[in-house]
Parts: structure tokens; sequence; C-alpha cells
């Protein structure tokens, strides 16, 4: 008598996009995969192809979808491609489309007077000024990154992309219990994120720390 079966996910990052390549913020808005984005894509494709996909799942956004199509080439038997924006990007509200430059510059000199009318520091020499007001715009942007609260104006923090993904989690291995399929997943880099802690059993930290592939996928096993 055989063991207990399982079914798979196959969870991948869309490819490299202009936004990404210039270091913008892009979140919701629509960003096409450069050509380099477009070989990250074959290139999982490759790696899958000897893989069994059952159903697929993709967000609106093209860059979830341009990711997924070589993929499929190779998989006729999948017989479901289905969207759903649970999985889809972190939203970074009034930043998305801003540069990640433009914005330390902005954070760094909001961050400076706001010390500076505290009286925490006096006003500094030019020099010395430019060089605080660079490092503490680097803080503020890696802040609003990397920490699992931090909200952009009118955007989402992490923990609200986790709780809409780890929704999408829970009805997927429902499907998955019921139907017997493996999954692949187009994912993006922040939906990621909340996959990779709950399979992999990471704590918050390191789950904020995580930096995810364009050209490589995870698979887990779900008992069916």
């Amino acid at each position: 008598m055989g063991g207990p079966k399982t079914c798979s996910i196959f969870l991948f990052r869309h490819g490299q996009t202009y936004f990404n390549r210039d270091k913008r913020f892009t979140g919701w808005k629509e960003s096409n995969l450069t050509p380099l984005g477009r070989e990250q894509a074959n290139l999982i494709a490759e790696k899958l192809k000897d893989k069994r996909i059952d159903v697929a799942y993709q967000t609106h956004q093209r860059r979830s979808k341009d990711t997924l199509k070589p993929v499929l080439r190779f998989h006729p038997e999948c017989r479901e491609i289905i969207t759903d924006d649970r999985i889809i990007e972190r939203s970074y509200g009034a930043l998305q489309g801003k540069y990640h430059r433009t914005q330390k510059k902005v954070e760094g000199n909001k961050a400076y007077r706001k010390l500076v009318k505290s009286g925490k520091i006096k006003p500094l020499p030019p020099k010395e000024k430019a060089a605080l007001m660079e490092r503490l715009g680097d803080e503020q942007v890696m802040k609003i990154r990397r920490n699992y609260y931090e909200c952009p104006k009118n955007g989402e923090s992490i923990q609200m992309v986790e709780k809409r993904v780890m929704s999408f989690l829970r009805d997927l291995i429902r499907k998955m219990k019921r139907e017997k399929v493996n999954v692949a997943i187009s994912a993006h880099g922040n939906s990621m994120r909340p996959f990779r802690r709950y399979f992999e059993k990471l704590t918050m930290e390191q789950m904020m720390k995580l930096e995810n592939p364009w050209d490589e996928y995870f698979e887990y096993k779900v008992d069916v």
C-alpha cells in the first residue's frame, strides 16, 4: 500500500520588468517584461517542462500573464487558467511609478528637517547635510520596502498583502485536496513572501529579508 498522495505547487515570480530594471515602485501599475525578463520567463518554462501542471494561476497584470505563457507552452495537460488578484503585487499607493532614488531624496530631506525642527541636531554644513540626508533617505525607503507594518499613503503593508494571499492559499489547498491537481502560480515579488513564509515556516523577520528570484521556481508539496 502506497504512502500519502501529494500534489505540487510550482510558485514563481514574473520576469524582470522595465520598472524593476529602472528601480521604480511598480505595485499595481503595469510594466512590461524587458528582453531579459522574457529570457527569465523562458528559463522558468524550461525548468518546469517535465513537471505536470493541471491548473495555473495568474493575476490580471501583463507581467504575470506574460511569464505564465511560455511555461504553459509545454503543458497541454493544463485544463484551467485562473486569474485571481489576491496574489497581485503589493500596492505602493502614492509611490507607484516613482523612482527609488527620487523618493530617497524626498524622504531624506523630510527626515533631516524633522530632526532640525525637533532640536535633535543643529543645521549642518552643505556637505554633511547631503551625506546625512542620503543616509536617512536610504533608511526610510528600505523601511517602506522591508517593514511588515509600513503602509505607504493609499497603499498596502506586507501585513495586508499576507492577509489576502492566505485567503487565496486556503482556497487553493481545498481545491487541490478536492481535485488532486498540480498547480503553477505566476506571482509577484511581494505576494510570494507569504507563500514562502507558510511553506518554509519562516519568521516574519526572515520573510521580510527574502529576495525572490526572477528565473527560479519553488516547489511545495500538499497532502491530498
